[in-house]
């Protein structure tokens, strides 16, 4: 899913950027369609910040990247502690490891939905365990008692916060998700791990059957943009628990995994895009038909948002897929969502039209410079030259303490070459989708400021019927936000807020219509 940011407002900025997301605490979600990021870049600042969307590119504001790493003798393992400034609270866990020369390090944040993000330069030495991220002008510090619980502080552009760490997991006091089921479940849970031949690394994830005997019909679950666990799991949110265990109790068999590279998953997330994440998905339909319980004439796929536009990929090369289920699917050309996107959500946040206008104008020099023809050095070039002068021109009292023009110019240059994010913006759903024969059921949220339900659904079934499937359904449902959510506004702002995690209503959507295609 994306974000955007917020007009100049006097805001605490939860920014957690990876190479394709930004999140602000007043706009917090899940990236739109993006993968191969969370390098984040935890900025806890009260700054002014200038509009910006989530799976857009943060163009004026900071995009650091955050990775941390933690080291210790005996260190290894997790750790997990609070950010609290004034009634905000961010969990982070960090994740460590032995290896050859010391240690290596992953961060999750679980408040984000973010997890696996790489680790910079950490030390531990007679007890004291320092974490410096430099690009980002971040440093922890801290000292692990007999107590096994590490006191520290945690230091960004100048402010401090205290964080301590400790083996206990911490909850998130404000989540209340009335939907997430819980054990025993009416029905048999599986771990399970399967290979991607062609990309060399094991997936793992869960697969759940219904409790009787027989051979099911199934589904595999896509993820969105961002490097996700088999949950989806976001702003306190497990959309993908929620919707396997009801498709499962209602009789379908539902296999969802961790992104590659991500939680229990191996593999490369960073340097990957769409179309590597398809050969996951390929994996996991060949995992399916390999098990005795599973109808292998019933195999679908259900993907939502950046796995509505991976399904099609799949699909389009495959006689084995029955059906496929876009969630928020997209059908325009990736910059033109982005543009959308960045319109709707500043809108919503507050924005003044001059600022949509200047935002419109920078997002579009941007991406002129990356649809272009060229390579990757005259790419970087020219990008440095663009973020510098828009640097230049953002006012210097907005600008974070602490935060220099080469490091503002460097992270956009990193997030904006990405392969993920170059593979994006030139990515057109249209030829994908035209090659799929299978039965689709697209259907979006009315109140979906991130994939606009109107022209990409209308993209969606034209580039099917061109292609000669006329076995279509779409759908607008009211009310609903990006994570099909009951909403008030669709802002992103308020997916955490919101205790429901998938509308009942969308749910049964979905498995009617998939009922009407495997009985």
């Amino acid at each position: 899913m994306l974000i955007r940011y917020l007009p100049q407002l006097e805001i605490f900025q939860l920014a957690i950027i990876s190479s394709k997301l930004y999140y602000n605490q007043s706009s917090i979600h899940e990236p739109i369609l993006a993968n191969s990021f969370f390098y984040f870049s935890l900025v806890i600042l009260k700054v002014s910040v200038y509009p910006f969307h989530m799976k857009t590119l943060p163009l004026l504001l900071i995009a650091c990247l955050f990775s941390v790493s933690s080291f210790a003798q005996d260190i290894t393992g997790q750790w997990n502690g609070a950010l609290k400034v004034q009634t905000v609270q961010l969990r982070l866990v960090f994740n460590v490891k032995k290896t050859e020369s010391g240690y290596s390090a992953t961060m999750d944040s679980p408040d984000q939905g973010a997890f696996g993000i790489p680790v910079t330069s950490t030390s531990f030495e007679n007890g004291n365990l320092k974490i410096s991220i430099t690009n980002a002008n971040i440093n922890y510090e801290g000292t692990l008692g007999d107590d096994n619980i590490i006191i520290g502080v945690f230091t960004q552009a100048g402010q401090s916060f205290p964080m301590n760490l400790s083996r206990e997991e911490i909850e998130n006091p404000l989540s209340k998700r009335p939907q997430e089921p819980k054990k025993p479940f009416p029905y048999r849970s599986e771990e399970v791990v399967f290979e991607n031949i062609q990309g060399e690394i094991l997936l793992a994830g869960t697969l759940t059957l219904p409790e009787q005997t027989g051979s099911f019909p199934a589904v595999v679950l896509i993820s969105g943009s961002g490097a996700q666990n088999r949950d989806e799991e976001l702003m306190g949110h497990k959309p993908f628990l929620v919707l396997s265990d009801y498709l499962t109790k209602n009789g379908i068999a539902v296999l969802r995994f961790d992104d590659r590279g991500t939680a229990a998953s191996t593999g490369d997330f960073s340097n990957a895009t769409s179309v590597d994440f398809a050969t996951d998905v390929a994996s996991a339909v060949q995992y399916l038909q390999a098990r005795p319980e599973i109808d292998k004439s019933k195999i679908g796929l259900i993907g939502h948002s950046e796995g509505g536009i991976i399904a099609p990929m799949v699909a389009g090369n495959s006689d084995d897929i029955d059906f496929i289920v876009l969630l928020a699917g997209t059908g325009i050309r990736g910059d033109k969502l982005l543009l959308a996107q960045q319109a709707l959500i500043g809108e919503a946040s507050g924005m003044s039209p001059n600022q949509l206008a200047e935002n419109d104008m920078i997002s579009k020099k941007t991406f002129e410079i990356m649809l272009k023809d060229q390579g990757e050095a005259e790419l970087k070039g020219e990008i440095t030259n663009y973020m510098t002068q828009v640097f230049r021109n953002i006012p210097a009292e907005n600008i974070p303490e602490g935060m220099s023009e080469e490091e503002f110019v460097n992270a956009q240059v990193e997030q904006l070459t990405s392969p993920w994010m170059q593979y994006f913006i030139k990515y057109d759903p249209a030829p994908a989708l035209e090659k799929v024969s299978c039965p689709v059921l697209a259907i979006n949220g009315e109140k979906d400021l991130q994939v606009p339900p109107k022209e990409n659904l209308e993209a969606i079934k034209a580039a099917l019927e061109k292609g000669g499937n006329t076995n279509v359904t779409t759908m607008e449902l009211p009310g609903l936000n990006h994570l099909f959510q009951e909403a008030e506004t669709g802002a992103p702002s308020e997916y955490a807020e919101i205790e429901q995690t998938f509308s009942p209503k969308a749910m049964e959507v979905v498995l009617e219509w998939i009922k009407g295609r495997v009985r």
